[in-house]
Parts: C-alpha cells; structure tokens; sequence
C-alpha cells in the first residue's frame, strides 16, 4: 500500500519538493561564497550608460580587454553621454573598441544599442529605468545583437532591476553539481535562482558577481 502511493505521487508535486530543495541548498552556496570572497561591488562603472557598454563589451572576452576599451572611449571623451559615443563613426568607434576582441561586430551592436536608446528614450536613462522591467526586457532583447545575458546584465546593473543574471560560469558550475542539466535553456535556469532566492535585487547583484568570480578562480 505505502509503494503505491508513493508511486501515486505526481511529477509535479516530485517537481516542487525538488525545487524547495534546491531552493535551500542554493542559498547555502551563496552564503559560503559570500563568507569565502566577501562583497564584489561588481559592475564596476562610473555611470549607468558606461556600464551598459560595458555589458555589450564583455561579450566573449576577459574584463581586463573591456578595462582596455572603456579606458580608450574615456580618453576620447566618448563615454561622457550616450549623445557622446553615438556621433562617432562606426569606424572609429570599432577602433577605440579593438581591445575587447570581434570590435567591428561589437561596434555595430553598441551602435544598435544607442539607436534604441536614442529613438525610443531619447537618452534619457532615468526615464528608462523607471520603466517595468518586463516592457524593458522585451524592447531590450529586440535590439540586434542584445541577448538574455547582456540584456538582463543591463537591467540588473545599470537600470538597477530585480532580475537574475545567467552566465556560462552559473551553467557550468550548477550544472555539474546537479541543479539542472548542461543543456540547460537560459530561462530555465533563471527560474531555478529566481524561485529558490528571496526577491532582492542586491542579492541577485552579488550572487551573480560571486559566481563570475569562483569562475574566474577555479
């Protein structure tokens, strides 16, 4: 009687015991993190605009090229507004960018970026930020060459919005200890962390920063 009924128990009650249980252990895991590593104070940037470009910089390079980067557009007193950087040429934009790696096709998605930014906001970033967070995913994610990463990394640390940041390092590390598979969507596993974390953005800042850094490290 006792094997049938706990073979009687549905997939999706084993679905949310599952769930409450990786709930628990995910907010151990950041505890120790935070405990070992301390505070990131991650994205680092002087403006929200600047980290924007930072988030589209970062694409498949190491921070320290993005350092490289920025530190050229700063010198060129591009970096001062969105108006600044968006009068450059692509050309000379892709030069000022070359240290961050593929800067020609990073060009074109900043200057897709700042297109949006200028028809749909008109620069105006405080009044972006006060937008919802699900019109301004969906509007973001529309923009050539913004994807899930990049977007919610701007949503998260420039717009300052209680959204949870996927990267190859979360994928990698939480897949191996079996929090999902390594074929994971990315939505999938953004529900996973926002599910299982109190809704915080601070939180979601510095877990996500935690977990760049165990990658950067091991």
């Amino acid at each position: 009687m006792g094997r049938d009924r706990r073979f009687s128990i549905s997939k999706k009650v084993r679905q949310a015991v599952k769930r409450r249980k990786s709930a628990k252990y995910i907010l151990k895991i950041y505890d120790r993190l935070f405990n070992y590593y301390g505070p990131q104070a991650w994205w680092p940037g002087e403006t929200s605009f600047e980290v924007m470009v930072g988030a589209v910089l970062t694409q498949n390079t190491a921070w320290s090229n993005v350092e490289k980067a920025i530190e050229n557009l700063k010198k060129a007193g591009a970096l001062s507004s969105p108006e600044s950087i968006d009068s450059l040429s692509r050309q000379k934009l892709a030069r000022l960018i070359r240290p961050a790696g593929y800067y020609n096709v990073k060009a074109g998605r900043l200057k897709n970026l700042l297109c949006y930014l200028r028809k749909q906001h008109s620069f105006d970033l405080k009044k972006l930020s006060r937008k919802r967070t699900d019109l301004l995913r969906k509007e973001l994610l529309n923009v050539n060459g913004i994807g899930p990463e990049t977007c919610d990394s701007i949503l998260l640390y420039a717009l300052e919005k209680k959204i949870f940041v996927i990267d190859a390092y979360t994928k990698r590390i939480f897949s191996r200890h079996g929090f999902f598979g390594e074929d994971v969507g990315y939505d999938e596993a953004q529900k996973i962390f926002t599910e299982s974390l109190p809704d915080d953005r601070r939180l979601f800042n510095e877990y996500h920063a935690l977990i760049v850094r165990l990658g950067k490290d091991f």
